[in-house]
């Protein structure tokens, strides 16, 4: 399964991301978020898509169904919102069910990955 997670605001959120991808296996990994997110290491290879959060939320939607389309080859993704704010996460969320692909939610806890 794809994962793609949002690399935004929010105290420890990206030690979040960044575990989901170290403890996860999977088949590819996107990446979302604006400039400073690019100096973000994954340790494992992945794609990184630039957006500018600053845009209305129609237009980062849209913005996303572009760049998400060509990146995502599944029927379904496992998504991570740890990061980010409402807007950001109503803009990936709506993007990913108009691609249309099925969105599963996952996170990291004391316990390891957990599917929500």
């Amino acid at each position: 399964m794809e994962l793609v997670a949002l690399l935004s605001t929010g105290q420890g959120s990206w030690s979040q991301v960044a575990g989901l991808i170290s403890q996860g296996e999977w088949d590819k990994i996107i990446l979302v978020g604006e400039q400073y997110a690019e100096k973000f290491d994954a340790g494992k290879p992945a794609e990184f898509i630039l957006v500018d959060f600053n845009q209305p939320i129609a237009t980062l939607k849209d913005e996303l169904i572009t760049k998400l389309k060509e990146k995502i080859t599944g029927i379904e993704v496992a998504l991570s919102i740890a990061s980010g704010t409402g807007k950001e996460h109503m803009a990936l969320i709506s993007a990913l069910l108009q691609i249309p692909v099925g969105v599963r939610f996952f996170a990291l806890t004391k316990e390891g990955i957990v599917e929500l």
